[in-house]
């Protein structure tokens, strides 16, 4: 099957293509993540997303839109649905540039993750694939997180220590009030 899969990072699409092309899979990536803060995180995960591409011989679409005006004026009055948002946003765009390029489904390295949503992530994905008519792809990549990170480290990739969004450095790095 010629498939899409939507990148957020060049480390956590190292599993799920593994599993892909094992499954017989012709794999593109698909890079478009708007909602990653501040800009210079932004370019080394596109950057880094263009390195495992090359390094792994794969096709990589690079949606290089670095909006975040428009990422924070969707979330920045309910933050704490944020996620929702940047998932169907990234979705959305994928599931586009899959039916605009003939493509017979679509995933994302999103399912690689064990802090991310997957119940959402699926509905999302499989309803943006009925609305573009191109299916969801679902697997879920979670059991191969150790290998995920093994193979990074391997391929000297940069390795982020937050999900992407300002929100989500804002967690990761201020530290946690004593209550």
């Amino acid at each position: 099957m010629k498939l899409l899969l939507h990148i957020c990072c060049g480390p956590c699409a190292l599993f799920p293509l593994q599993q892909l092309r094992g499954a017989g899979h012709e794999v593109t990536g698909y890079f478009y993540n708007h909602n990653i803060h501040p800009y210079q995180e932004y370019a080394r995960r596109r950057d880094t997303a263009i390195q495992m591409a090359e390094q792994a011989a794969m096709p990589l679409i690079v949606q290089d839109d670095y909006d975040l005006e428009g990422f924070l004026s969707h979330v920045a009055a309910t933050p704490d649905q944020r996620c929702s948002y940047c998932y169907t946003s990234r979705l959305q765009s994928a599931g586009q540039a899959a039916a605009n390029g003939n493509f017979e489904a679509f995933t994302a390295s999103l399912l690689y993750s064990r802090y991310q949503k997957h119940d959402e992530i699926r509905a999302l994905g499989e309803r943006i694939g009925n609305e573009y008519g191109v299916p969801f792809y679902y697997q879920d990549f979670r059991p191969g997180w150790q290998e995920g990170i093994r193979l990074s480290k391997e391929r000297g990739l940069y390795r982020q220590q937050y999900c992407g969004c300002i929100y989500s450095e804002k967690e990761r790095y201020l530290p946690k009030k004593e209550g």
